[in-house]
């Protein structure tokens, strides 16, 4: 995709909005780019989560469902004190995309976290 001030040329994308065929102008949206920045911002909370769910086995143990309740609990406080962080998750779980989260966690403590993703979403 090329740009020019507000106008992009190209190819293979869809444009919603103001449009010609291959040209999106002014204020219209290229749906491949947003899906690929959902799907970017998703890869970097995952990496992010992976990363404090590390940290955290380091000092916290996970053999019995308590342990493993406590250390999602830190976990949710680390990721509580990231807005940005928070609604990164919040918006994958919008976007349809809390599956693929799961998968990735695919682990108890990760199980924890996601149903705090899915108590934030229904909050908000």
């Amino acid at each position: 995709m090329e740009s020019s001030g507000n106008t992009y040329n190209q190819k293979d994308l869809v444009g919603i909005g103001h449009q010609s065929i291959d040209t999106v102008k002014g204020d219209a949206k290229v749906a491949g780019v947003i899906y690929e920045a959902k799907e970017q911002n998703l890869a970097e909370a995952v990496a992010q989560i992976q990363q404090i769910l590390q940290q955290l086995s380091k000092s916290y143990p996970t053999n019995t469902t308590t342990e493993q309740m406590i250390m999602a609990t830190e976990a949710i406080k680390k990721i509580e004190s990231d807005p940005t962080l928070k609604q990164k998750l919040i918006s994958a779980g919008s976007a349809g995309l809390l599956g693929a989260f799961e998968k990735v966690l695919d682990n108890p403590v990760g199980a924890f976290v996601v149903s705090a993703i899915k108590g934030w979403q229904e909050g908000s």
